[in-house]
């Protein structure tokens, strides 16, 4: 029995390094905080983007070490469950808690909103990949 080597992550019928994934999610989560500042008419385009961005990052990079470390023998960055939960949940609380910490907003409707958005970016991706791989098989 050959142990899979963890720094590729497993699609059904290819691998792919683990990186590719990782960018994926923190892309949707840079595109979530632009598209949410686009919506407010924010300024200052890149230092505010960063300013709103860096505690939903913060939170997807501990949910994907959570993810390592709790999973790593069976580490599947393209699985719905749990790799795709655990960075979700943990990027909105996370985020959310570093926000309130640097006095950013987290108003109830924002939290409804940056979770509902941000589980289609992080969910969504990978249920599509599933889908085009099956397809494909």
């Amino acid at each position: 029995m050959s142990k899979r080597n963890p720094i590729i992550a497993a699609v059904p019928g290819r691998f792919a390094p683990l990186y590719v994934p990782a960018v994926i999610d923190l892309v949707l989560v840079l595109i979530f905080c632009a598209i949410g500042r686009r919506s407010h008419d924010e300024t200052g385009a890149l230092a505010g983007l960063a300013t709103t961005a860096w505690p939903f990052l913060i939170g997807a990079v501990v949910g994907w070490a959570a993810t390592w470390a709790l999973y790593r023998d069976k580490f599947d960055a393209f699985l719905l469950v749990p790799t795709g939960i655990i960075v979700w949940v943990s990027t909105v609380a996370i985020g959310m808690v570093l926000r309130a910490i640097s006095g950013q907003g987290t108003a109830f409707s924002f939290v409804v909103v940056a979770s509902t958005v941000l589980a289609l970016f992080l969910l969504g991706w990978r249920a599509l990949a599933r889908v085009i791989s099956a397809r494909r098989n």
